[in-house]
């Protein structure tokens, strides 16, 4: 089981501050979405107003294509996991999985026993006693083995080390192949995360700067490459995301179709043509305008 969801018009204020400005979008169920801002860019307080942690200031949003806040069902099947986990730090590790184990509607047991041995967190110590990382492998655990149909992971892994990182990655997948759900994974490590989404939100100032299938937001990033006159001239009504320039030669990084013609083009220009990391394409895409060369 899997939710989808709906959002149309979604604004979000904080007193005179505005998180989330007129947003709108639609996720498919079953779909493992990455979720990219800068800081303060508005994606917790997305997150939060799709796990009905608090409802928006004006606008709609479904899941399961029901109203998500004070609904007692879909609360009930969404599991949003923030950075620390959200656990008492007084706790042991082994109470935090059975309160977990006693609520959560779609819990695999098996799943948290192997997930606790793979990031070889101690069962029986308090949460305040554990290290950054252990915290997030915490909420790790705690995510995955909610099984919920909507899963939330809110940069829950910037405390872990890179194996347990990639260990988390691999997991994700292996489940999510096998119990298919909503994913949407809020990050700033994106090129190391990118492999695993399906589609792209990217939100920039409270607003959606784009929302794509990540192979065709790849496709439409192209860095052009060559003498800076022809890169220049060939990239005339191109939208240009970044120019960079030594001596006589240049790369520019453009951001649109290309097509099989325009393509051969410059193979006749004697330029070259090359693929954008999505890192790059985000970077470059939420500059501010006055910053972009």
């Amino acid at each position: 089981m899997s939710f989808g969801i709906e959002v149309e018009n979604l604004s979000l204020d904080y007193g005179d501050t505005r998180a989330l400005d007129d947003m709108s979008f639609t996720i498919p169920s079953g779909t493992i979405v990455g979720l990219l801002g800068r800081n303060g860019s508005g994606k917790t307080s997305l997150v939060s107003v799709l796990a009905a942690f608090r409802r928006g200031s004006s606008g709609e949003v479904r899941v399961d294509g029901q109203d998500p806040f004070e609904n007692a069902e879909i609360m009930a099947n969404t599991c949003l996991i923030r950075e620390g986990g959200d656990v008492a730090d007084n706790e042991r590790v082994s109470s935090v999985i059975d309160f977990a184990a006693r609520h959560r509607l779609n819990w695999d047991a098996a799943l948290a026993d192997r997930l606790l041995d793979r990031f070889k967190l101690p069962r029986k110590k308090r949460v305040k006693s554990l290290s950054r990382g252990m915290r997030s492998a915490l909420g790790v655990v705690l995510g995955m083995a909610s099984r919920a149909p909507l899963t939330i992971f809110d940069e829950v892994h910037l405390g872990m080390d890179a194996p347990s990182r990639y260990a988390f990655y691999e997991e994700l997948l292996n489940d999510y192949l096998e119990h298919p759900r909503t994913v949407i994974l809020s990050t700033h490590l994106i090129e190391e995360v990118a492999s695993l989404f399906e589609d792209v939100l990217i939100i920039d100032h409270g607003g959606v700067v784009m929302h794509e299938p990540t192979e065709d937001v790849r496709e439409r990033g192209v860095a052009i490459t060559g003498p800076i006159e022809a890169v220049d001239r060939f990239c005339e009504g191109m939208t240009v995301l970044n120019r960079q320039q030594l001596g006589g030669s240049g790369q520019v990084t453009t951001f649109g179709t290309m097509t099989d013609d325009r393509r051969r083009e410059a193979k006749a220009a004697g330029l070259e043509l090359g693929p954008v990391p999505l890192q790059d394409l985000f970077v470059h895409l939420t500059k501010d305008k006055e910053d972009r060369s």
